[in-house]
């Protein structure tokens, strides 16, 4: 080890003494533990978990640490799946018979149990299979425990995001599961003013190697502000004087029509066919590096830098340079053309229609963990929304042997088949594995909750079109990394809560949001520790935006916990240095949630057939791909085009109404069963 990675603290322990072959084992002493170490191993030709190490008592993914997200286990299988086309090896059949088998434990699978029972009646049997360690999908949280206190933060799922604009479907489920709102934004308002009333502000981190040296730059001026204010913050900015004043041009208000003598309509089409990186280059004309300074802007709501992101999504985004343009505004029907949106550029209008997201100290794992309350509630103790955040979840309850609804984690679904003809079968086939062990169980129905694009390897049956509309779209890639730190006394004396470090390896580094929840307490004092909330977008600027993800993928599934330790050591000690800030004896957890496959494809003008983008034409790919096949039926946010947890919500419901609607057939061929 070289002295740098000392002075950094790779030598520290604290982020590997819980590793069991490069996956984490957050029990203290459960290296010992041999159904721990089953649950830590990856096997070599299987590369999943079993699921017997569930029923122990320290099984409890939210604590483990290092390398989460789709962590080592969880991905091993479908990618031998993918490889060879086609699942090889032979599947015990376990005997289950189940009303419904739902394909995926995230929040849209959570969700479809929840509707089906719901539909059916409590008696119906429903088996719910993920491939991952732990339920929820994306909607993942992270726990840290320090000196006996425990911090957590969301590894996924950010939030409940523009409530107003959730339908009554959506929002009519939060409500049965717990959720209640108005109460949470009671509750919490004091805890949103914390930063504000402490005088902490946004920043920006400018690196020396585009820069020439390391500079944090307090005090980011916020929307339309005055000249004045920006003149100030770019005095500081370690940029070249052409690029200050190309900034502090396309953020004043008074500014001159780029594309002067074109109709509004003309205008718009442009737009829709230039990047925003072709638009600050080539029609606004700014220096190279202000174009750099913004081109992380884009990364927040599309996972994309500015060159793959349409200029006409950055006007409705609010982006600065359209100021002048006099554009009509774009009628709400298409930004919002279908429940849950379809697209990355109605993240902004939905905010600014739908009110304040809100925030569960854990994100949207609150909403998996309320789900499955309401499925097994002897997994989750409790009763509300407040206590329901520092539950420990008893995950040896999720999957016993006789209970009407069984949550199966670790368990990779290799292949969906009808027990016979599509049109006339009774069944489905659903093969699996387990601990590197091949099993099929069956079901009446299967809704596959799944990412959309393996169901084409999951289901070879399906027709070509459909297989090739649920391919079409390719999943964004993100990173959420977690830091916890002892204490967050750099940031009040620096003065920051948010920083911004355009270029850097994590473009967005903040504090935690400040939420108190039952008996949950958040950081309130500097001298506390904090969970640093950090993220990634990984993509490859200058190809075709599905390449950009693609090659974001490969570059997260082989990049090594090493790796962006050493990076996330030196970025914090960069940014928080002059604050006082030492990795090496400040960061005492890390967990890394990486998401390869991260964000639902969202459509744009640039990569997609316009009408795709702007429209409801049903040749879109997800609406074909969507569409019930015997007795399959298909959910997940993929189905509705949209990254938004309604979308994930509703397209559960849909999915459960056409299970529900063919029901009654079985019941007459039951009766003629006699």
């Amino acid at each position: 080890m070289s002295r740098d990675d000392r002075d950094l603290g790779m030598s520290s322990d604290i982020t590997r003494r819980d590793f069991l072959n490069g996956v984490a084992v957050g029990v203290t002493g459960a290296m010992s533990v041999p159904a721990l170490s089953e649950a830590g191993r990856v096997g070599r030709d299987a590369g999943q978990s079993g699921t017997a190490a569930t029923t122990h008592p320290a099984y409890y993914p939210p604590a483990l640490t290092g390398m989460r997200g789709s962590h080592a286990g969880s991905f091993e299988v479908m990618h031998r799946v993918r490889d060879a086309r086609a699942w090889k090896d032979a599947a015990t059949d376990t005997g289950e018979r189940y009303d419904l088998v739902v394909v995926g434990g995230g929040i849209s699978g959570l969700s479809a149990a929840h509707y089906f029972r719901a539909a059916v009646g409590p008696e119906a049997r429903v088996l719910v299979l993920d491939n991952h360690d732990d339920f929820g999908g994306h909607a993942k949280r992270n726990e840290f425990t320090h000196d006996g206190r425990m911090l957590m933060l969301n590894g996924g799922t950010l939030n409940i995001e523009a409530p107003q604009q959730y339908s009554d479907i959506a929002m009519g489920l939060l409500r049965r599961i717990g959720i209640d709102i108005d109460r949470f934004e009671r509750e919490t308002a004091d805890d949103r003013g914390t930063y504000q009333r402490m005088g902490l502000r946004n920043a920006v981190f400018f690196p020396r190697e585009r820069c020439g040296q390391d500079r944090l730059v307090v005090g980011t001026p916020g929307g339309s502000a005055a000249g004045a204010a920006w003149g100030d913050f770019l005095a500081k900015a370690p940029l070249p004087d052409a690029a200050r004043r190309d900034i502090e041009r396309l953020q004043s208000a008074d500014q001159p029509d780029y594309l002067a003598g074109l109709s509004d309509v003309e205008k718009k089409r442009q737009l829709m066919q230039m990047s925003y990186l072709d638009f600050l280059l080539n029609v606004a004309k700014v220096h190279p590096d202000a174009a750099w300074y913004y081109q992380a802007r884009t990364t927040g709501l599309f996972l994309m830098m500015t060159d793959a992101v349409p200029a006409y999504y950055g006007w409705n985004s609010g982006y600065p340079g359209f100021q002048g343009m006099k554009l009509d505004p774009t009628p709400r029907e298409v930004l919002f053309y279908e429940p849950g949106g379809s697209h990355g550029r109605e993240n902004q209008a939905r905010a600014n229609e739908g009110g304040r997201a809100v925030h569960f100290p854990d994100g949207n794992a609150t909403i998996a963990r309320l789900l499955v309350r309401s499925l097994l509630p002897d997994a989750v103790p409790g009763r509300s929304q407040e206590d329901v955040v520092t539950a420990r979840v008893d995950y040896g309850k999720l999957d016993r042997a006789g209970a009407a609804v069984r949550i199966r984690l670790n368990s990779a679904v290799v292949h969906v088949a009808h027990a016979g003809d599509p049109g006339t079968a009774r069944e489905v086939e659903v093969t699996y594995v387990t601990g590197g062990q091949t099993r099929r169980v069956r079901g009446a129905h299967v809704v596959l909750a799944c990412w959309n694009s393996v169901i084409p390897y999951l289901c070879p049956e399906m027709p070509a079109a459909q297989r090739e509309a649920l391919a079409y779209g390719i999943k964004a890639p993100i990173v959420y990394t977690n830091v916890f730190i002892r204490n967050w006394t750099a940031f009040a004396n620096l003065g920051v809560a948010n920083i911004t470090a355009p270029g850097g390896f994590h473009p967005t580094v903040q504090l935690a949001e400040p939420v108190t929840v039952g008996q949950y307490r958040c950081s309130r004092t500097p001298q506390e520790p904090m969970v640093l909330h950090l993220v990634r977008t990984p993509c490859a600027p200058g190809k075709p935006r599905k390449e950009q993800h693609r090659a974001g993928r490969a570059e997260l599934l082989s990049m090594s916990f090493e790796t962006f330790e050493r990076e996330i050591r030196e970025e914090l000690g960069r940014m928080l240095g002059d604050g006082g800030f030492d990795s090496a004896r400040d960061i005492l957890g890390i967990t890394v949630n990486r998401w390869p496959h991260g964000y639902t494809y969202n459509y744009n003008t640039l990569s997609d057939p316009v009408a795709w983008a702007l429209a409801t034409p049903e040749d879109r790919a997800f609406v074909v791909g969507r569409r019930p096949f015997g007795r399959i039926a298909i959910a997940n946010a993929d189905a509705g085009g949209s990254s938004h947890t309604d979308a994930a919500i509703e397209q559960a419901y849909r999915a459960v109404r056409e299970v529900v609607e063919s029901r009654a057939a079985d019941y007459v061929a039951r009766l003629t069963d006699g």
